[in-house]
């Protein structure tokens, strides 16, 4: 005990790297035979589902690479499209399919497109909830023997995206493997319960030290909770640092304790529900409980009020799903407003967004609709690159200015980058002061007029075609006037 009280101290001594609280921007990648059948229902509102509490809330997961729990549902939205289109067709048929699709997948052009949104790392779902693997894992699985790729996925995408000069980070499903446990999952109850146990967690273990040893992941990325208990996965972090000593690991690492196995009995399964549904209920959507070490938190489709102290990555898909999903329609995916608002908004924060990419299963291709958001990103990077990469959170967030205008603001040194979501030709920043030596332009160099006010900087914009994309304006040397929200 003591031996792991001392482990766990010397964990939280670590400081979280400069580069990760530098990059603001990482690309996720969702590919798995899922992709095949590539369908979920077009639900929008999955936390609400959590929150009531419905008996069936995964049987409507909007996230494609659920499809495998969701087929265990006679009345699930992907029964009905599975019974049309596949018949009795089991699950893991979709593995040869995804295989196939391989012979044409070209990661060199992934990470060129995931480079020019500048994007600075990129995480990799390695195994995902139907313990399929996405390299030659020497470490059999005994329940479906040969149950990964042949071709190494998770090393070629490494070295192609390390090329581009970006972090190469690994997605590992720990909490869940539907080849070890194949209960159904209905409520976050149900998932806790399905939670393998016995020699899964040898597995597990053995399967991420492969990972470490092979590709030196920037990121460790876990999933669900963690089966073995504290001072085993204390240890596994250890060894994984002392490998990359400028690595990070996420908030989804809950090692197994008896709590956990409350979920087995009526009562315990309906206190963890309840717990669960409050908990998503405060914070406005889903966020994993805290485990005893973390690097950073992982909102899910949702991001925090104002600047946190904490490091965090909101995670989310260009649409409803995380993996690619045929069924989404034009009205599901995020507009090009809404995309670099998002990424402005959490970068005033103190976060990064982990935006996930769903790759077409039948041929290894980005969808247009997909590639589209990429390509929008890759447009606005250059002009935005100074106000997000490298800055760090001013004294707030933001505000509302007085014309109605939503800005966030970032900071570098003397600097203070103010971005606008769809300004006027008028804007008060009245959370800043003017000194004598500031100066105020918009970002690039270019002058703007502008002039101080007792209601704070007032900025004069003309007339621009591009009202999709926020604008911004560079301060230098001003002085924060009071604590915007």
């Amino acid at each position: 005990m003591a031996s792991s009280r001392s482990s766990i101290a010397q964990l939280r001594r670590r400081q979280i790297p400069s580069w990760w609280q530098d990059a603001k921007l990482g690309i996720f990648v969702q590919w798995s035979p899922a992709s095949v059948p590539a369908f979920a229902p077009r639900e929008d509102d999955y936390s609400g589902q959590l929150i009531k509490g419905q008996s069936d809330a995964f049987a409507y997961s909007p996230y494609v690479e659920w499809y495998e729990n969701s087929l265990r549902f006679d009345h699930s939205p992907v029964s009905a499209f599975h019974r049309e289109h596949f018949g009795d067709l089991p699950y893991s048929a979709f593995a040869k399919t995804f295989e196939e699709s391989m012979a044409s997948w070209n990661p060199t052009a992934w990470a060129s497109s995931f480079a020019a949104t500048g994007a600075r790392y990129v995480v990799l779902m390695t195994k995902h909830h139907d313990g399929y693997c996405l390299w030659p894992t020497e470490i059999e699985n005994p329940h479906r023997p040969g149950w990964h790729s042949s071709r190494d996925v998770v090393g070629e995408l490494a070295e192609a995206v390390r090329n581009e000069g970006m972090r190469f980070g690994i997605y590992y499903s720990g909490g869940l493997d539907w080849t070890f446990c194949d209960d159904t999952i209905g409520t976050p109850g149900d998932m806790i319960a399905a939670v393998p146990r016995g020699s899964y967690a040898e597995y597990a273990e053995a399967q991420v030290r492969e990972l470490i040893d092979r590709y030196q992941p920037s990121v460790l990325w876990n999933d669900i909770t963690w089966p073995s208990d504290g001072p085993a996965l204390w240890k596994l972090f250890e060894d994984y640092y002392a490998t990359v000593p400028d690595g990070v690991v996420n908030d989804r690492w809950m090692p197994w304790s008896p709590v956990m196995g409350l979920s087995h009995n009526t009562l315990g399964r309906k206190l963890i529900e309840r717990f669960i549904s409050q908990q998503t209920a405060a914070s406005g959507g889903l966020i994993p409980p805290k485990p005893p070490y973390f690097d950073y938190r992982t909102p899910e489709y949702m991001t925090f009020p104002d600047v946190q102290r904490t490091p965090f990555e909101c995670i989310r898909g260009i649409d409803n799903s995380f993996g690619y999903n045929a069924a989404s329609a034009p009205e599901d995916f995020l507009s090009r407003e809404a995309l670099l608002w998002l990424l402005s908004d959490i970068t005033a924060k103190g976060g990064n967004l982990l935006l996930s990419v769903g790759p077409r299963g039948v041929d290894g291709q980005i969808s247009e609709e997909q590639q589209a958001r990429l390509d929008w990103l890759a447009e606005w990077a250059p002009t935005i690159e100074q106000a997000l990469q490298g800055t760090r959170p001013w004294v707030a967030a933001g505000d509302l200015t007085p014309e109605g205008t939503p800005i966030r603001y970032t900071t570098r040194g003397q600097k203070v980058f103010a971005l606008l979501q769809s300004p006027g030709p008028k804007v008060t920043l009245s959370a800043l002061s003017a000194t004598s030596a500031t100066a105020v332009e918009l970002l690039g160099g270019d002058a703007v007029p502008w002039e101080s006010s007792d209601s704070g900087i007032v900025v004069h914009l003309s007339e621009r075609d591009d009202h999709d994309q926020p604008v911004v304006i560079e301060i230098h040397n001003a002085a924060a006037r009071h604590t915007a929200k």
